[in-house]
Protein backbone atom coordinates (compact mmCIF):
# COMPACT_ATOMS: atom_id res chain seq x y z
CA UNK A 1 0.00 0.00 0.00
CA UNK A 2 1.45 3.10 -1.07
CA UNK A 3 2.92 5.95 1.97
CA UNK A 4 3.04 2.38 4.24
CA UNK A 5 6.23 1.52 6.35
CA UNK A 6 8.04 -1.98 5.91
CA UNK A 7 8.64 -2.99 9.14
CA UNK A 8 11.80 -5.40 10.04
CA UNK A 9 13.24 -7.13 12.95
CA UNK A 10 16.82 -5.90 13.53
CA UNK A 11 17.26 -8.97 16.00
CA UNK A 12 16.48 -12.60 16.74
CA UNK A 13 15.20 -11.08 20.24
CA UNK A 14 12.90 -9.33 18.68
CA UNK A 15 11.19 -11.57 16.27
CA UNK A 16 10.98 -13.80 19.58
CA UNK A 17 9.62 -10.97 21.72
CA UNK A 18 7.13 -10.68 18.55
CA UNK A 19 6.04 -13.82 18.96
CA UNK A 20 5.52 -13.62 22.70
CA UNK A 21 3.55 -10.18 22.02
CA UNK A 22 1.11 -11.81 19.84
CA UNK A 23 0.67 -14.80 22.12
CA UNK A 24 -0.10 -12.61 25.29
CA UNK A 25 -2.51 -9.66 23.29
CA UNK A 26 -2.17 -10.62 19.99
CA UNK A 27 -5.40 -7.82 18.82
CA UNK A 28 -3.00 -5.32 20.98
CA UNK A 29 0.22 -6.30 18.89
CA UNK A 30 -2.24 -6.24 15.31
CA UNK A 31 -3.07 -2.77 16.03
CA UNK A 32 0.15 -1.79 16.68
CA UNK A 33 1.17 -3.32 13.57
CA UNK A 34 -1.46 -1.28 11.75
CA UNK A 35 -0.94 1.84 12.93
CA UNK A 36 3.22 1.63 12.45
CA UNK A 37 2.95 0.78 8.97
CA UNK A 38 0.65 4.13 8.64
CA UNK A 39 2.86 6.23 10.97
CA UNK A 40 3.17 9.61 9.34
CA UNK A 41 6.66 10.61 8.67
CA UNK A 42 6.60 12.73 11.91
CA UNK A 43 4.18 11.68 14.64
CA UNK A 44 3.00 13.50 17.06
CA UNK A 45 4.15 11.59 20.46
CA UNK A 46 1.55 10.44 22.76
CA UNK A 47 2.11 8.98 26.30
CA UNK A 48 2.03 5.16 24.26
CA UNK A 49 3.95 6.07 21.35
CA UNK A 50 6.88 8.44 21.35
CA UNK A 51 10.41 8.79 21.02
CA UNK A 52 12.71 7.06 23.51
CA UNK A 53 14.71 10.05 25.50
CA UNK A 54 18.41 10.91 26.51
CA UNK A 55 21.17 7.89 24.96
CA UNK A 56 18.61 5.75 23.98
CA UNK A 57 16.85 8.68 21.50
CA UNK A 58 18.52 7.65 18.45
CA UNK A 59 20.42 4.21 17.64
CA UNK A 60 22.30 2.21 15.27
CA UNK A 61 21.18 0.20 12.18
CA UNK A 62 23.62 -0.83 9.43
CA UNK A 63 26.14 1.83 10.26
CA UNK A 64 23.43 4.33 10.25
CA UNK A 65 22.35 6.17 13.31
CA UNK A 66 18.47 6.73 13.18
CA UNK A 67 15.87 7.69 15.51
CA UNK A 68 14.42 5.67 18.44
CA UNK A 69 10.83 5.32 19.24
CA UNK A 70 8.86 3.28 21.53
CA UNK A 71 5.16 1.81 21.25
CA UNK A 72 3.33 0.49 24.35
CA UNK A 73 1.61 -2.35 23.41
CA UNK A 74 -0.03 -3.03 26.49
CA UNK A 75 1.21 -2.07 30.43
CA UNK A 76 4.28 -3.95 29.97
CA UNK A 77 4.47 -4.43 26.54
CA UNK A 78 6.56 -2.74 24.46
CA UNK A 79 8.08 -2.11 20.65
CA UNK A 80 11.09 -0.11 20.42
CA UNK A 81 12.22 0.71 16.84
CA UNK A 82 14.61 2.56 14.60
CA UNK A 83 12.99 4.68 11.89
CA UNK A 84 14.98 4.54 8.40
CA UNK A 85 13.60 7.28 6.48
CA UNK A 86 16.15 6.92 3.61
CA UNK A 87 14.22 3.21 2.83
CA UNK A 88 11.12 3.95 4.36
CA UNK A 89 11.99 0.67 7.07
CA UNK A 90 11.03 0.58 10.70
CA UNK A 91 13.84 -1.57 12.21
CA UNK A 92 12.08 -3.55 15.14
CA UNK A 93 14.78 -3.61 17.62
CA UNK A 94 12.53 -4.72 21.07
CA UNK A 95 9.67 -6.71 21.12
CA UNK A 96 7.95 -8.01 24.24
CA UNK A 97 6.01 -8.62 27.47
CA UNK A 98 8.17 -6.98 29.27
CA UNK A 99 10.20 -3.60 29.14
CA UNK A 100 13.61 -3.90 27.61
CA UNK A 101 16.87 -4.47 29.56
CA UNK A 102 17.99 -1.03 28.64
CA UNK A 103 15.24 0.96 30.76
CA UNK A 104 16.45 -0.91 33.95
Amino acid sequence: MRGQWELRFATSEAVKGWESLCQQAAANTATAWNELRSRPQSPAPTPRHHRLKGRLASGMHGGVEMEQWQYEVTGGGRIWYLVDVEKRTLWLRHAGPGHPRETE
